[in-house]
This record gives structure tokens, sequence and C-alpha cells, in this order.
């Protein structure tokens, strides 16, 4: 495989135009096509909800497997490697939208847009009725999906946003986040992540983010360390090398075209930059993933 396989729609390769702006079908509908083994893929420009009401899984995310157990829910932001190997019995619903669709959906609340910019994985074993309205709310995702009646996209935004706010809170009730000044701050630090995200691979520098969000370079990695224990230019090689150790686990990619698909034009300095962070060089890691169980 010489590139990680990306999807416009669950399933569907990009290039199809003819969807809406959200499609639902349930787990076991694609996964059994499968052997319930879902290898890794990403998502260009779509969220993803699934959510998980029987059986068991485990989650691969960027090569790291996570155990799920019914009832819980993943949501995925766009471009995340990711694969699933589900049990026989499984049940439930994945949805998938387009990520931009998001901001009007949660137009009253922004700052929940910042809690769907990474994985969230919320189990629902311990919240009955949280589980119970999830299963509702998605349920009826999923039959406005099937019956196309009048007034369907009103409906279906309103049990999304429904469902976003409930994952929105448990997201915020586990990270005890203060509401103050420090607010403010994290913020500055999550709009940071997220132009990294957008433009990793032009190697600009911490000025460059500094600016485009008003602030100092000194404050923005004083910012940085707070909250992230890094510096603004350690994030943005956090950034480079996670997207590196994606292509080598889940391409066949050689290091020095890993190098030139992240925007090095020495691969050796390449090399350099990688065993700097990671204390392996990239053929090196590319070989441990391989003897992985």
């Amino acid at each position: 495989m010489s590139t990680i396989p990306t999807y416009a729609l669950y399933g569907e390769y990009k290039g199809d135009t003819s969807a809406d702006w959200i499609h639902g079908e349930t787990i076991q509908f694609r996964s059994r096509l499968h052997n319930f083994v879902i290898e890794p893929h990403r998502h260009e420009r779509l969220f993803q909800i699934l959510h998980l009401t029987n059986g068991h899984a485990e989650f691969i995310h960027d090569g790291q497997p996570k155990a799920l157990q019914a009832p819980c829910i993943v949501t995925l932001p766009s471009m995340v490697v990711h694969g699933y190997r589900f049990t026989s019995d499984v049940e439930g619903m994945v949805l998938t939208l387009f990520e931009d669709r998001l901001k009007s959906i949660l137009a009253a609340e922004p700052d929940a847009l910042e809690t769907f910019r990474s994985v969230q994985v919320v189990s629902l074993a311990h919240q009955p009725e949280a589980a119970n309205a999830l299963t509702h709310h998605i349920a009826a995702i999923g039959g406005e999906l099937r019956d196309r009646a009048s007034g369907r996209q009103t409906a279906i935004e309103a049990h999304l946003a429904l469902s976003l706010v409930f994952l929105h809170r448990t997201h915020i009730s586990g990270h005890s986040v203060p509401r103050d000044a420090n607010d403010r701050a994290l913020q500055h630090v999550m709009r940071f992540r997220h132009l990294v995200e957008q433009d990793f691979r032009s190697h600009r520098p911490v000025s460059f983010y500094a600016q485009r969000l008003g602030l100092t370079s000194t404050h923005l990695n004083r910012l940085c360390r707070d909250h992230l224990g890094e510096t603004a230019l350690g994030i943005i090689h956090q950034r480079i090398v996670l997207e590196a150790r994606r292509y080598l686990t889940f391409t066949s990619l050689s290091a020095k075209e890993v190098a030139l698909a992240l925007a090095f034009e020495d691969p050796a300095y390449f090399t350099r930059f990688f065993k700097r962070r990671t204390g392996l060089t990239p053929l090196e890691f590319r070989a441990t993933r391989q003897h992985a169980p």
C-alpha cells in the first residue's frame, strides 16, 4: 500500500459528489462485508460518530489499540487514521457528515467545536439515562435519513446538536477546565493547534502562528508550556512526527518518500529530525511497528 486510504464518505472513495451532507448506516452493514474488520483509513473533510450499542470492538487510533465495550460512542475529526475490529454480535450506528457543517449546527455553542477537533471516546456504561437519550437521538437521525419526510434537515440537525452538546458537556466535566481568564488562554492554545493541523506541512515558524493569533511568540510559547507541557515549536514538530509515524505504519512509502510527502527537501535531515523526536530512525520505527502484536 503506497498511501493511507482516504474516503469521502464512509466506505466510498473521494470523488463521489452525489451524497447528501450526512450519511448513516448500521455498523454491522459494512463491517459484516469485511469479516468485521475495518482496516486503517481516514476521512477527508468528514466528521464521524460511531455509536456502539452491543458487542465489543478494538478501536485502532494512529496505530494504538483501545478496547471498546457497548454502550459507548466515538467521535472522529477528519484525517485521523483509524480502524476497527468488531465482535460478530456488534450493533450500532455510524453517522458521517461534512465537518464544516458542525460550525452551523453548533453556532450557539462555538466552544464545543474545539471538543470535536480531537478524538473523543465516551463510555455510557454507567450513564443509563444518557445512553438512552443518545440512542433515541441517533436512531431518530437514522429514521429521518430513511423516511426523507418534510423538515428532515431541521430534525436531523436538532437531534445531532443535542447529541453533540451532551458529548461536549461530558468532555468538559471530565477535564474540569476553569471558565475564567484561563479559558481565553485555552482558546488560544486550541486555535493554535487547529492552525498547526492546517499548515504543518508548510513548516511555518512560530512567529507565523503567533501573528495569526494576535500574540507574540513569547506569549504563545508560554501558553503552550502551561497548557500542553511543550513549546509552540515542539507542538509543530509533534504534529509533523505524528504524520510521519502514520506514513511509516500504514503505507509502504520509503523514508525518502515520506520525507518528500512532508515537504522535507533533505531526506537525511528528515531522518535526523525524526530520530531526535522519537529516539529511532524512520526505518527502525517501521520495524518496531511491523513486529508489534
